[in-house]
């Protein structure tokens, strides 16, 4: 074969491995959006508004969490070590009632603990750790951030008024996380009206129906 001929059939090859990539972008950039949205659901919107309203760069974004942790797989819970997670988280909320603040730093280092133990990032790469949540739990990752950011913040240090209002909400949002985690099926639990209105107790199976109440006891009138 001559020089000329290879080079032609290298032009030729070049022309068609292009046409190929541009042919995948277009559909990538025709698809991407709904195909991401429908993925991440309130996630996505929330990363679209961080990022000023600027779709593309919300998505680029998105996709590359997909790229980094799509292909994770969470590792199981046997029925023992699902039980001593709620009796934790039991816990947690028992220890609510009096010390509000103390609470959400213990349910922030238990969603951390958890989420190592399912397989994700360990606790120490936090970051890390949310994005690939984001990935398989994105209904309800935002729990996650949100008793994080109080257990660091110290979110209405004072244990009365708004400020433990907003605690025991971040703590609810952190709770439909734990039930995805400790779910025999992820993504069936969605929170519901009763289960964030303080005095209910919810209906998840594993929960029991010993979950105590996220308010504090009134002294009885004399």
């Amino acid at each position: 074969m001559s020089t000329g001929m290879i080079i032609a059939l290298a032009v030729i090859v070049a022309v068609v491995v292009v046409g190929a990539l541009a042919l995948i972008a277009r559909g990538r950039g025709r698809q991407g959006g709904p195909s991401l949205k429908r993925r991440f659901g309130p996630e996505y919107e929330r990363t679209v508004a961080l990022h000023d309203g600027d779709h593309k760069a919300a998505e680029r974004e998105l996709t590359g969490r997909l790229e980094r942790h799509g292909a994770l797989r969470e590792l199981s819970l046997d029925p023992a070590e699902r039980q001593r997670w709620t009796e934790r988280w039991a816990a947690v909320q028992e220890r609510f009632v009096d010390s509000p603040r103390e609470a959400v730093v213990d349910a922030d280092r238990l969603l951390s603990e958890l989420a190592a133990v399912r397989g994700y990032p360990a606790g120490e790469r936090y970051e890390e750790q949310l994005d690939a949540l984001s990935v398989h739990h994105p209904e309800h990752v935002d729990g996650y951030r949100r008793v994080h950011l109080a257990a660091r913040t110290g979110t209405g240090a004072a244990e009365s008024g708004a400020g433990t209002e907003e605690l025991r909400s971040a703590l609810l949002g952190a709770r439909a996380l734990f039930d995805d985690l400790t779910s025999t099926e992820p993504g069936r639990h969605r929170a519901s009206a009763d289960t964030d209105r303080p005095g209910t107790t919810g209906t998840h199976s594993h929960a029991r129906s010993h979950t105590p109440v996220l308010h504090r006891s009134r002294p009885k009138e004399s």
